[in-house]
């Protein structure tokens, strides 16, 4: 296809990208959202886990966060279709007041008293089906608001970070001191500001703006098909996913049960907790390195640093110390996030803009489908063998993929594209 060939082999950009402007307006303010955003998602873990668990025990908890993933699951591919239809901003504003209402009707319904199990499930029914709406078109907005993704996605990844590391810290302290109906409160009111700021965006007055769909609505259908078909034709994506499925079931699903259970036995909730801290921070620091770093492979250096990411299941699976934990913990943390950007950045690059949304739909529904199955997965495996056993099987699949990712040539050798000028407006 013409167009990707074109994505493939760029033309140097007449100005460095180091120094076109990051934070104007548009950027700014789509940080603004996904920053208040992310806070609140941070938050909902927490709230779920204590919250419903403290009302409905264990298995009340996971059904209604299974409720969440598979409804998620099942609907991002039809989120990333409607991105592509209607502009990926109508679309996350849409699902930030759809979130709104649900975690509005929750903060209500504790605030009452004891909510009824149904309602839980139904509200994380249309929060994880906003989800599903709102996620395909994260990636497609930022080429629009940012002149240089690779920075964009760095600069988020750190803010994501920084989220996941204080959300969770303070959904427990108020638990503890106010109740889950002010998280839920303050999780609506998250997603009211990241709507506001959303609709705050303007683009390019000449022409349509860059968000709007090129071409008349047809079928969903074939568009799906069409989808599949973007997604299909790179080798490099979906070879990515296929080794990320696997990565979902046997190292990123279990390892919260996993680890929470083994440190949590050896050294006390308080150490696990320490030690995801000190994953938050390798993540900042990951983005931060993924910032000034730009690799012109930018998927062999992040399957690279992906090799690092050993150092966080094997660190637990051997029983190292406290200092060793956390340490294992960081480098984790930091390898994840330099990977993750890279693979956004090329994702994001080697996409036409029309299918960008649809494409990253396909790519979040393997990722995350894995994750669920390796979660559901986590507690049977135990009967088979040890939590120790099954996270040095963690540590070697890491190891097994990264070399995969760097012996498939698709992969190895793609190189970084520049965005189109006329992508950021």
């Amino acid at each position: 296809m013409t167009t990707t060939q074109t994505r493939d082999h760029p033309c140097p950009s007449p100005v460095p990208p180091a120094r076109l402007p990051l934070w104007d307006r548009r950027f700014t303010l789509y940080f603004a959202a996904r920053t208040v955003s992310l806070f609140g998602d941070a938050m909902m873990p927490v709230a779920a886990a204590l919250a419903v668990g403290a009302l409905y025990g264990i298995s009340g908890a996971g059904l209604v966060l299974g409720t969440w993933t598979g409804t998620f699951v099942v609907l991002v591919l039809f989120g990333g279709v409607f991105a592509d239809r209607f502009g990926a901003r109508r679309m996350m504003i849409g699902a930030d007041l759809a979130r709104v209402l649900t975690q509005g009707v929750l903060a209500v319904a504790f605030f009452a008293g004891r909510p009824p199990f149904w309602l839980l499930v139904a509200m994380a029914a249309l929060a994880g089906a906003a989800v599903a709406m709102f996620l395909p078109g994260v990636n497609g907005m930022v080429p629009l608001v940012a002149a240089e993704p690779q920075r964009a996605n760095a600069t988020l990844k750190v803010a994501d970070a920084l989220a996941h590391l204080l959300g969770p810290a303070l959904a427990g302290l108020l638990i503890t001191l106010t109740g889950a109906g002010t998280v839920y409160a303050i999780d609506a009111g998250t997603f009211l500001l990241s709507a506001l700021c959303l609709a705050l965006i303007r683009f390019a007055p000449a022409g349509p703006a860059p968000e709007e769909p090129a071409a008349p609505a047809r079928s969903l259908r074939r568009d799906l098909r069409q989808g599949w078909h973007e997604f299909r034709s790179r080798t490099w994506m979906w070879a990515v996913i296929l080794i990320w499925v696997v990565y979902g079931v046997l190292i990123f699903g279990p390892l919260v049960p996993l680890s929470s259970a083994l440190v949590g036995a050896r050294l006390g909730p308080n150490a696990y907790g320490l030690a995801v801290s000190f994953l938050g921070v390798g993540t900042v620091l990951g983005g931060l390195l993924a910032l000034r770093l730009r690799p012109a492979r930018p998927l062999a250096a992040g399957a690279g640093a992906m090799a690092l990411y050993t150092a966080l299941p094997l660190c637990v699976a051997l029983d190292a110390g406290l200092p060793l934990l956390f340490a294992g913990h960081a480098v984790g943390g930091g390898a994840l996030a330099f990977w993750s950007v890279m693979w956004a950045t090329s994702v994001q690059t080697h996409t036409p803009p029309a299918v960008l949304n649809r494409v990253s739909a396909y790519e979040l529904a393997g990722s995350v489908s894995g994750i669920a199955l390796g979660q559901i997965l986590a507690g049977p495996a135990t009967a088979l063998a040890s939590p120790g056993r099954l996270l040095l099987v963690s540590a070697g699949t890491c190891l097994a993929g990264c070399a995969a990712l760097l012996a498939i040539p698709a992969i190895r050798g793609l190189r970084r594209a520049d965005p189109p000028r006329n992508m950021a407006g």
